[in-house]
This record gives structure tokens, sequence and C-alpha cells, in this order.
């Protein structure tokens, strides 16, 4: 699994350099093929192009009207490309996205099971700030059993 947060730094040209332990993971699970994308253009979702593939199965099963699922395919449309990680780790986010979401210097790398996020250091921090856990969250977690 994806997992924990490993700051790294985006390139001048726009590179992000992913940690070596999220490589090693895609490299022995998923290949160097992903899907690079945003749900708000605030931050930079990677994804494993096997993993991307089953959402969009999903999708396509979806009646063609539907609402959430033209939403959806909007946001990651209209931020993402296909990328391929290079022999050193490295992929390029889109220009587009890589302005949007202040990819530049400092950032973390964040491991989300079965993908990861990659935000602008300062802006994750207010995130954090403004999206607390509240008690209904811990107990939504408690009857998850965890």
């Amino acid at each position: 699994m994806l997992r924990g947060n490993y700051p790294a730094t985006v390139d001048g040209k726009g590179r992000l350099k992913i940690p070596t332990a999220f490589k090693a993971y895609l490299d022995e699970n998923y290949g160097p093929d992903l899907y690079v994308t945003s749900l708000d253009g605030q931050s930079v979702r990677i994804y494993p192009f096997s993993v991307w593939r089953e959402i969009e199965e999903k999708l396509a099963a979806l009646p063609s009207m539907n609402k959430s699922k033209k939403k959806f395919l909007d946001r990651t449309n209209y931020w993402g490309q296909n990328a391929r990680m290079d022999t050193q780790g490295r992929i390029l986010i889109p220009s587009l996205l890589r302005e949007s979401a202040a990819m530049r210097g400092e950032v973390a790398v964040i491991g989300y099971l079965v993908y990861v996020d990659v935000w602008n250091m300062e802006r994750f921090r207010e995130h954090l700030e403004r999206n607390q856990l509240t008690d209904e969250d811990e107990q939504t977690l408690s009857n998850l059993g965890i």
C-alpha cells in the first residue's frame, strides 16, 4: 500500500521525483504508467494507470447522463493527463495543474493506499487546519472498526 508522507521537491521543469518508497512499490506492483489529475486543482492526484482504468470501468457502467459521473469526469479530464515515470522516478506534472496547485519547491507526497496526493506543503497545512477530525468523523471510523 501507498502510505505516509514523503516530502519532495518539484524542479524548475515541473517534474516531481516520486519518493523512493513509493517508486519501489509502484515499480513492483504497477509499472511506470500513471494518470495525473485533480478533483479541484488544489492538489495533484497520481494513480497507477491500472487503478485509474478500474475507476473508468466503473464510471463507464453508469448511465451517460449521470450528473455525478459528468462532474467527476469534467474535473479529472480537465486537470488530467497520462504520464510515464522515467527511470529516475520523475514525472511531469501538467502545466495547467502545476500552476493551479502551486506545485513548486517543497511539496508533500502523501500515500492514500492506491494513489498518492501531492500538495504544496503550506497549502496542505492549511487544509489540515480547515478540515479537522470531528466527533462525527471519529464515530464513523469507530463504526467501521478503526
